[in-house]
């Protein structure tokens, strides 16, 4: 069975922002979490234009600078940070593909993890 795997605590995310997790050998991180309107939404790092292009084009940068939208600063796309739809650029209409999320009473947010199975 897939179990949750931590990622930060709530607290450490601030609204209207965003950030990485899960570094790869590249700089680049796997997944990352928006907070808008005291919500949170995880996305994986992967623009659906070309074959999982990353997103971000510095560290936690993932939204435009009025905060509306996240971006891929590779191709000029925009997205729903709530819904992960492409709103503007080539991948008009398609999605960015979304990582479940969870939050204990303690404020621990975790993550489903695909890739780490309970025995």
């Amino acid at each position: 069975m897939n179990k949750f795997s931590p990622l930060c605590h709530v607290d450490d995310l601030e609204n209207d922002s965003t950030k990485g997790f899960l570094e790869n050998e590249n700089g680049q991180d796997a997944i990352f979490i928006v907070k808008k309107n005291g919500e949170l939404y995880g996305w994986k790092n992967a623009c659906p234009h070309v074959q999982g292009a990353p997103m971000a084009w510095r560290k936690d940068q993932y939204l435009n600078t009025q905060k509306t939208h996240l971006t891929c600063f590779a191709h000029g796309a925009l997205f729903d940070p709530t819904t992960g739809l492409c709103t503007q650029g080539p991948c008009l209409a398609k999605t960015l593909e979304k990582v479940e999320l969870f939050v204990s009473s303690e404020g621990i947010v975790s993550f489903l993890d695909l890739n780490n199975k309970e025995s």
